[in-house]
């Protein structure tokens, strides 16, 4: 973990001052400030203000950053000074850092990753591994030297996990990959229109990029592969074609970065294994565990089951799809685990960004509309760590309520369904032939059964809507005139007393035990 003041350090004064310190939140990610009225990076971001030119523009920005609890913003003098937005950070409780004069945005892109990534990168106690971010680095600043262009270290996915110091060849495309961590959707058309993907898919062979739209400098692509599998690839700048001699030397670098991909892929799966074991155990019971040990961000939290299909074994077969699905829509950390054979993830009660409940609710409908089996239930907010086994007992029981009579849709949250988990919970706790020991219900069944009325379903409609003839008829689709002869006919074949409260309570409870989920 490392907060704005431990980067600030980091950098050194040279470079960086805080001019508004607000607390020690801890720094994920960096990110770019956007000057519309679109969402300001993440929580735990450090955004960049390059580009806000105006102490109105900085007052949005810093409203924007607050609202998506990000961890601080930069802006260079004189307004990372101006006594408004000063007053604006510190009323919102923002950290605001001055970035030098003299200091250059590109350079300063390339310091914050530095940190911020050897800051995050997996420690001894959970992987055994300490050095595979570092050596990584040291080889894209060797392969930079290579080929005398400044390079970045792709995955597979074509995120980048590495890249050189030297910045001196730089273009719009290079800075957007490193800030964000991934190639924009432009350049990735850019470069598909080229082939390049498919042709790292299929082979071995580097492949030159010439120089593309809106200033994108030419690249030379080098595969990197184990056996037949492609785990990443090397991207560098370069102004034209390499000469025979540095490409033999590149495929050699290729080697041995794919021996750090296969060590640095076995590093995340354990350290992902340790996590979830983590959340688990935090799921199941209380435990003595601090919330950066479970990598939880600021609660309080909600606790969501998953599932699929009528059942929840399918999707937890799938957990690492449905990890790659969140990713793909902006959650950087799935917080997912399976418990038993319930899938969960844990979520932030509290605004609409990746990781939030409702974001989490948007992304399950819009996927259900394609896949209707696929739906998920909220349990009760968690505001202690020691609340999440509540949460996430209340989340599974709602599962079982999903698809029933009473309830339906993708999505169920437990306040809004208290009632029917309260109901539940009492049929499922009692046998059902304990329950249906007396009274006229028994009775009414019987005489379903043996003549082929319908009294019970009679008796439902008329407790479900309080007696109301006309909207009981209206349920059961039959003229008010018929429910009236059925109330007084049932009544012939068995005493019932409507007009007792605790009898239409017992009768209510009875009817759930007889129709289970209803």
């Amino acid at each position: 973990m490392i907060t704005v003041a431990g980067i600030v350090d980091a950098v050194g004064a040279a470079l960086l001052k805080v001019v508004v310190a607000a607390g020690a939140a801890e720094v994920r990610d960096v990110t770019l400030a956007e000057l519309d009225e679109a969402p300001t990076g993440q929580s735990g971001d450090l955004v960049l203000g390059a580009g806000i030119a105006t102490p109105d523009q900085a007052h949005a920005v810093i409203e924007r950053c607050a609202a998506a609890a990000a961890a601080g913003l930069v802006l260079k003098p004189p307004l990372a000074s101006h006594p408004d937005v000063t007053s604006s950070a510190a009323d919102r409780d923002l950290t605001l850092v001055e970035l030098q004069s003299h200091g250059s945005w590109t350079q300063l892109v390339w310091l914050l990753r530095g940190v911020i990534d050897r800051a995050v990168a997996p420690g001894s106690l959970e992987t055994g591994e300490t050095g595979v971010y570092d050596e990584l680095f040291a080889l894209a600043d060797a392969t930079a030297a290579i080929v005398d262009a400044p390079v970045t270290i792709e995955d597979a996915q074509y995120r980048v996990i590495a890249y050189s110091s030297r910045q001196d060849r730089t273009d719009p495309a290079r800075v957007s990959t490193i800030v964000g961590r991934r190639v924009p959707g432009d350049v990735i058309a850019h470069f598909r229109s080229r082939g390049v993907f498919r042709k790292l898919a299929k082979g071995r062979q580097l492949v030159f990029v010439p120089q593309g739209p809106d200033g994108t400098l030419p690249r030379l692509v080098i595969p990197i592969r184990a056996g037949g599998e492609l785990l990443g690839s090397i991207w560098a700048v370069v102004d034209g074609p390499v000469p025979d001699e540095r490409l033999r030397d590149l495929q050699g670098t290729a080697s041995v970065l794919a021996l750090h991909l296969l060590r640095l892929r076995v590093q995340a799966d354990v350290a992902r294994r340790v996590s979830a074991e983590r959340l688990k155990a935090a799921l199941r019971a209380p435990a003595p565990m601090s919330r950066e040990e479970l990598g939880l961000p600021q609660g309080p939290w909600r606790v969501v089951a998953l599932g699929a299909h009528g059942g929840t074994g399918e999707i937890v077969d799938n957990l690492a799809l449905w990890e790659s699905i969140t990713r793909r829509h902006g959650w950087r950390q799935p917080l997912i685990a399976d418990v038993g054979d319930v899938l969960l993830a844990v979520v932030v009660d509290r605004g609409e960004l990746p990781g939030s409940w409702l974001w989490m609710e948007r992304l399950i409908r819009d996927i259900a509309v394609h896949d209707p089996g696929l739906g998920a239930g909220s349990g009760g907010v968690a505001a202690e760590l020691t609340d999440l086994p509540r949460s996430r007992a209340e989340a599974a029981e709602l599962l079982a309520l999903r698809g029933s009579a009473r309830q339906h849709g993708s999505v169920l949250r437990f306040e809004d369904v208290w009632a029917d988990v309260v109901v539940h919970r009492v049929v499922t706790a009692v046998p059902q032939p304990d329950l249906l020991v007396g009274g006229p219900l028994p009775t009414l069944v019987a005489h379903d059964r043996r003549h082929g009325t319908d009294y019970v379903a009679t008796v439902a409609a008329w407790l479900e809507q309080q007696g109301n003839p006309n909207k009981a008829a209206r349920q059961l689709h039959v003229h008010p005139n018929t429910l009236r002869h059925r109330m007084r006919r049932l009544a012939e074949i068995a005493h019932i007393d409507l007009e007792s409260s605790r009898t239409r309570l017992a009768l209510q409870i009875q009817l759930a035990a007889l129709r289970p989920g209803s």
